[in-house]
């Protein structure tokens, strides 16, 4: 039994399963989920070069959230071979993501850099570490981030 692409599972029961809120604009909570995800992994004996590459998967793609997409969920679901997580926002979408993939490029305003944020890695770092990674993004709409990371 395997798991089909994404939304399609096909008789594939997950070891775990967690929902968070990821708050707009709150640099106090934000990277509170891949934080907690984090802890779990380390729990269930997971790789320490697994749980550091989804930690940074994740943590990229949560502050995105909290920065651009006026906050959002985070879905992770933890398989026998691999973890998947979908974070998603409703905020002002992606107009150019070639030009977002760019290492460096970044929209964020001045208010968000003087806090050491928006230096244009994100979208970078997120795709370096996940061995799958999909990015949908429709203007006024929202963002999509899947990130599928295998545990061996």
């Amino acid at each position: 039994m395997k798991q089909a692409l994404w939304g399609q599972v096909i008789k594939v029961k997950s070891i775990l399963k967690r929902e968070y809120e990821i708050p707009a604009n709150d640099f106090a909570l934000a990277g509170e989920a891949s934080s907690n995800v984090r802890k779990i992994l380390t729990q269930l004996g997971v790789n320490p070069v697994i749980i550091k590459r989804t930690s940074i998967a994740m943590y990229e793609a949560e502050l995105n959230a909290v920065i651009h997409g006026n906050g959002g969920k985070a879905l992770v679901e933890i398989f026998e071979d691999k973890i998947q997580i979908l974070i998603y926002d409703e905020g002002p979408g992606i107009e150019d993501i070639e030009l977002a993939m760019v290492e460096g490029y970044s929209t964020a305003p001045d208010s968000i850099r003087e806090m050491g944020f928006g230096a244009g890695m994100g979208l970078s770092n997120i795709k370096k570490n996940a061995d799958e990674f999909l990015l949908e993004s429709e203007i006024n709409k929202g963002t999509k981030v899947y990130i599928t990371i295998a545990l061996f």
